[in-house]
C-alpha cells in the first residue's frame, strides 16, 4: 500500500510563490511516475506536472510552463512543486499522485493509482 500526504499550500498574493511537498510512504520503490494535479470547485481535475521516477524526465502543460517546477528526492520519498509567479487562476486544491505500472503518458488523472488528500492554494488578485 502507498500513502501520499501533501503540504505547503496557503494563501498568497498574485506574483508570489509557494512550494508544495508530497511525502510518500509505504511501497514506493517500483513507482513509474508521480505527478501533481489541481481541481477548483465545479471544474475537472487538471494536470499540472509529472516526473518519471528514476530519471530526469519531467513534463507539464503550457499553462504552467516556466512558472512551475516539479522535482523529486527519491531517497526521502518526497515530491516537490515549486510554484512561482502565481496567478488567481492557479487557485485550487492541489493533489499529489503516483502510478506503479508503466507504459503510459502520465498526464491524466486516470493514469494514476494513488492520491493524497490535497492541499489548498489560494492566490488573490
Amino acid at each position: 500500500q502507498v500513502y501520499l500526504a501533501e503540504s505547503g499550500g496557503g494563501s498568497v498574493q498574485a506574483g508570489g510563490s509557494l512550494r508544495l511537498v508530497c511525502a510518500a510512504s509505504g511501497y514506493t520503490a517500483s513507482s513509474y511516475c508521480m505527478g501533481w494535479f489541481r481541481q477548483a470547485p465545479g471544474r475537472e481535475r487538471e494536470w499540472v506536472a509529472t516526473k518519471y521516477t528514476g530519471g530526469e524526465k519531467t513534463c507539464g502543460p503550457d499553462s504552467v510552463k516556466g512558472r512551475f517546477t516539479i522535482s523529486q528526492d527519491a531517497a526521502k520519498n518526497t515530491l516537490y512543486l515549486q510554484m512561482n509567479s502565481l496567478k488567481p487562476e492557479d487557485t485550487a486544491m492541489y493533489y499529489c499522485a503516483a502510478r506503479f505500472v508503466g507504459g503510459t503518458w502520465c498526464g491524466e488523472p486516470s493514469d494514476f493509482d494513488y492520491w493524497g488528500p490535497g492541499t489548498q492554494v489560494t492566490v488573490s488578485s
